[in-house]
């Protein structure tokens, strides 16, 4: 059993006191002392990693080793140091390259942002009070924290105003006030698109698609182009100072991490990026761009000729079907899900006796952020446009499973398909049939009574595909072009698809070995398990867990390795699970 530093349950809540309460506290200067107290608490006791455990003697030496000759530096660009689940990760990572002799330096925002991606509108009420005044609060007990605990464990932390001068600054706020609304999404400095992801980080902000008639939303859209263009004045000038070989961050989007990732690609710099993956303790790592997109272009030759038998089969198809109930994963929708069928048809009103086709939503600001658009500009387009074809098409029944996420997501959406199917069909026509997202209908048991399942940006199109279920993608799934789904072009194309629905056959069985060929890469290959990381409940959903600093040296974790070599040299984040991981009746045997 290995030694983990203690984690302390907390039952203070993760949001903040309610506005009444912090007002009163406000007045005698107490809320500010006892939340930046807490946090740092938290923080200290019920998180993030206490690297001094793990040394012999109390304290660490300093990390980051004398430059030598061929010694790559690398810039670790967490930027939000109060986002626990990066902090966590990151300074694993920091550590475990420092012992394989790269120089490594932290970017955090030490309050140089007027908004940034820790801003969520659930911590603010008072929307207007955010847009006058920043995220005062929010930075007081943002970054301290994981600076204390960089400086503990003697990781080199870089504070972004530390690069930033009052030229800049007067820079990025008059271009944020003066800028035409209409002329924000659009605007681009030195090759950087700074407009797109300012409104990329206003929509997530909102947790909605657009920001049309949304009260509040051209004052904080403002800040995020405020924020975004100090975001690139100083990794621009860092990054011309530091002579870095690689940037690393979580997920690459966003302000400021989107900006970070966009002006080190412009300068010529490595980018690296992470994020948790679907399965328990493992991560994707992705070069040049976040994995939502570089899923997308990765070559197929990067899994089709992959060693493939029995064994590797049967282990897709027992994780697949673990999914039905998240035994494996991070996260899981439903605790109890509904499998049985008569009981669906009876929630539902829907006879699958009768031809039927599914179709699987994503969340909406989800898909608009994380998804390139294809065959239509967005999603909302793709669903009502589909939904008014089977409208003359009484012979199917059009079954829509409304993701769960629109409710149990980290963000829950404030821009709910159900609205937008309403807003468009006051009297839904009577042949489609919607699952909404508190429903706990299995949606893998709704889905195996289609025909064929339509799918804008899901990664259900990866898993649907294993199953023989025939796929139609109209947006950029990870499922397009690994030659296993029908792949719009256009809404024309897309349309002549669904002309030709029903179909007359499900997948052929070679085309079903193929998707559980690329299944198994996405879930076993591209997903690397770190066994120096276990899921703990709270917040961050996982802790380091090791026994001393050893255990992050060379050869002592294969995932580990693959990440680290992959940093430093470059080389592919894929995970030889074909090789590595035992057949599940040898897990069994265990």
């Amino acid at each position: 059993m290995k030694y983990r530093h203690p984690i302390v349950a907390l039952t203070v809540p993760t949001r903040p006191l309610s506005s009444r309460i912090r007002d009163r506290l406000s007045r005698h200067g107490w809320y500010r002392r006892f939340h930046l107290a807490y946090v740092r608490w938290r923080a200290r006791h019920g998180g993030l990693p206490d690297w001094a455990a793990w040394q012999p003697q109390a304290g660490l030496e300093p990390v980051r080793p004398a430059l030598i000759d061929g010694a790559k530096r690398v810039l670790v660009a967490t930027g939000t140091a109060g986002h626990l689940p990066s902090m966590t990760m990151e300074s694993l990572l920091g550590i475990a390259l420092a012992i394989r002799d790269a120089s490594i330096d932290f970017l955090i925002c030490d309050a140089a942002l007027p908004a940034c991606m820790m801003c969520e509108i659930s911590w603010y009420s008072d929307v207007d009070k955010l847009a006058k005044h920043g995220p005062k609060d929010r930075c007081l007990t943002c970054y301290r924290p994981s600076a204390e605990m960089l400086d503990r464990a003697g990781l080199n932390a870089i504070g972004l105003n530390s690069k930033l001068t009052d030229a800049d600054r007067f820079k990025a706020k008059t271009i944020s006030i003066q800028m035409p609304q209409s002329e924000i999404a659009a605007y681009i400095e030195d090759g950087i698109p700074i407009g797109e992801h300012a409104v990329a980080g206003a929509l997530r902000f909102f947790s909605r698609g657009d920001l049309e008639k949304v009260s509040g939303a051209e004052p904080i859209l403002r800040r995020y182009l405020e924020a975004a263009l100090l975001t690139y004045y100083g990794t621009r000038r860092l990054l011309a100072e530091g002579h870095y070989d690689v940037v690393v961050l979580n997920h690459g989007i966003y302000v400021p991490q989107g900006i970070i990732s966009e002006t080190a690609r412009h300068l010529g710099v490595r980018v690296v990026t992470w994020h948790p993956a679907y399965r328990r303790g493992c991560f994707i790592f992705n070069h040049h761009e976040t994995y939502h997109h570089g899923l997308m272009t990765e070559p197929v030759s990067s899994w089709e000729d992959m060693s493939w038998n029995g064994v590797q089969q049967q282990q897709i198809t027992q994780y697949l079907r673990s999914r039905w109930v998240g035994q494996q994963d991070w996260v899981k929708f439903h605790n109890q899900p509904e499998f049985d069928t008569r009981s669906i048809e009876e929630e539902i009103g829907i006879d699958f006796r009768r031809p039927t086709i599914g179709l699987l939503t994503n969340v909406i600001w989800d898909a608009q952020l994380h998804y390139k658009a294809n065959a239509f500009p967005n999603m909302v387009d793709w669903l009502i446009k589909t939904i008014a074809h089977f409208e003359k098409r009484p012979d199917l029944q059009l079954l829509i499973r409304v993701h769960p996420a629109e409710l149990t997501g980290t963000l829950p959406s404030r821009q709910p398909a159900v609205d937008e199917i309403r807003r468009q069909f006051p009297n839904l026509p009577t042949n489609v049939f919607i699952i909404p997202p508190e429903s706990k209908a299995s949606t893998y048991v709704a889905m195996s009574h289609c025909n064929a399942v339509l799918i804008y940006g899901t990664k259900m199109g990866v898993e649907l595909s294993a199953m023989g279920i025939p796929v139609i993608v109209a947006g950029e799934a990870w499922i397009r072009g690994k030659g296993v789904t029908m792949d719009a072009t256009s809404e024309e194309n897309y349309l002549r698809l669904l002309d030709a629905l029903p179909l007359r056959e499900k997948l052929d069985d070679a085309t079903i070995e193929r998707a559980q060929k690329y299944a198994y890469h996405f879930f076993f290959r591209r997903m690397v398990p770190l066994d120096c990381i276990k899921e703990r409940k709270g917040w961050p959903p996982f802790a380091v867990h090791i026994d001393s600093l050893d255990d992050l040296a060379p050869g002592k974790s294969p995932g580990l390795d693959i990440v680290c070599n992959g940093i430093i040299a470059g080389t592919p984040f894929i995970y030889p699970a074909e090789d590595l991981m035992e057949a599940p009746s040898d897990r069994r045997a265990t």
